[in-house]
């Protein structure tokens, strides 16, 4: 049987999936109808009607209510189910603390490093196929913003898939 079927390389899991149990808390919010699809493993922002959002350019850091976890409901877009997304009307899971898989757009992650966030694509300084709310591991000054309490806590994968960990609660 060929290497490929069995694998010999640990991955980081698919975008969204929790990575650590015992300290993850989690809240299901319905998705704002006025919202962008929200992938799994996307940074979401709580609105104050309850309702959570796609991540936009004008969001600033203390807007960060965590991070869409992977809860695959059907097959309604098989055979890619495992980075799928969230629809407006949705309920979403959000994660709000503790240790996720995402992908990490930018960057090479280290153990302790800061998590920073896309607010703007501009030609020629931004990576090609950047957007806004990918989640990267260096500063683009003006480009991005550091996320409170949030920190790399692993290395990226092959698929550029890496683990992070909400340190303190994000999110009501």
């Amino acid at each position: 049987m060929p290497g490929s079927v069995i694998g010999i390389n640990m991955t980081y899991g698919y975008p969204g999936q929790s990575s650590r149990q015992g300290d993850e808390v989690s809240r299901t919010r319905p998705v704002s109808t006025a919202s962008a699809n929200i992938n799994f493993g996307a940074p979401v922002v709580q609105n104050s009607d309850g309702s959570v959002q796609a991540w936009a350019a004008t969001n600033v850091a203390a807007d960060f209510s965590g991070i869409a976890m992977r809860k695959v409901k059907a097959a309604k877009i098989y055979p890619t189910q495992n980075f799928g997304y969230y629809v407006a009307g949705e309920p979403c899971d959000v994660q709000q603390r503790g240790g996720i898989s995402a992908q990490c757009a930018w960057g090479t992650p280290a153990v302790g490093s800061t998590v920073y966030v896309r607010i703007a694509v501009v030609a020629g300084t931004s990576p090609t196929g950047a957007a806004i709310g990918d989640l990267g591991a260096s500063n683009e000054t003006e480009n991005c913003i550091a996320l409170t309490g949030v920190k790399w806590s692993s290395t990226k994968d092959a698929r550029n898939v890496a683990e992070l960990t909400m340190i303190a609660r994000q999110g009501v």
